[in-house]
């Protein structure tokens, strides 16, 4: 047997590296939109996120060959993935974690956490470690064509990244096609082993995590 500051060793450099098993979605589900919020400004901190590099969605391969059944059974019914976040470095959590505690930057206040105090943020939304650094959770919705052949998101009653209870995916005030909408995608998304967070609508992770005690901080790219 190894001894333990050897295998602490060995986790922390692989932490650092992107295991084989880690592949990039957009090249095993080309027809999926990726709208990979914290590449760009368009997120609740309006900047760049540290970490991300470029609008990939990368996950373990199991999570991945799994999203693919939920894209392949979502298709049946007209419908499409939009993803807008899946592996996730340490750094960027880290980013988050500093920028939470940063009670002078509220420039995201209105569109982000209306109802909410930013320091609330932290725990269920915000937290120092997240599943998504493990590459087998994701945040998504779905969309449909409408009469013009353009693609748009399902009504989900509130947008993605809305730290507020109405995210609750069985929060009362949603009307009952928002309902539907949230149930399907979560029906979708349990059929295929994913298990869903009940406070953010849009959060899913794979029941049978590949890398469950490991969180990597290799970037996006």
């Amino acid at each position: 047997m190894r001894p333990w500051w050897l295998l602490l060793l060995s986790l922390s450099l692989q932490a650092q590296e992107r295991p084989a098993q880690i592949v990039e979605l957009n090249q095993l589900l080309p027809k999926a939109n990726y709208d990979i919020r914290y590449v760009g400004s368009n997120n609740f901190i309006g900047r760049p996120i540290a970490g991300y590099e470029a609008p990939k969605c990368l996950l373990h391969l199991d999570a991945a060959k799994a999203l693919k059944r939920v894209a392949v059974k979502a298709a049946e019914s007209g419908l499409r993935l939009k993803i807008f976040d899946c592996y996730r470095p340490k750094k960027a959590v880290a980013d988050f974690m500093a920028w939470a505690a940063d009670p002078n930057d509220n420039a995201k206040k209105a569109s982000y956490y209306p109802n909410l105090e930013k320091s609330a943020l932290i725990g269920d939304y915000i937290a120092p470690q997240s599943g998504h650094s493990r590459a087998a959770t994701i945040d998504l919705t779905l969309e449909q064509q409408n009469s013009s052949g353009q693609w748009q998101e399902l009504d989900m009653g509130g947008t993605y990244d809305l730290f507020d209870p109405v995210s609750n995916t069985l929060h009362h005030d949603v009307n009952p096609l928002q309902r539907e909408n949230r149930l399907m995608l979560k029906a979708l998304m349990e059929e295929q082993g994913f298990k869903a967070y009940p406070l953010e609508w849009w959060h899913f992770t794979l029941a049978q995590e590949p890398f469950a005690a490991l969180y990597f901080d290799f970037p996006v790219r």
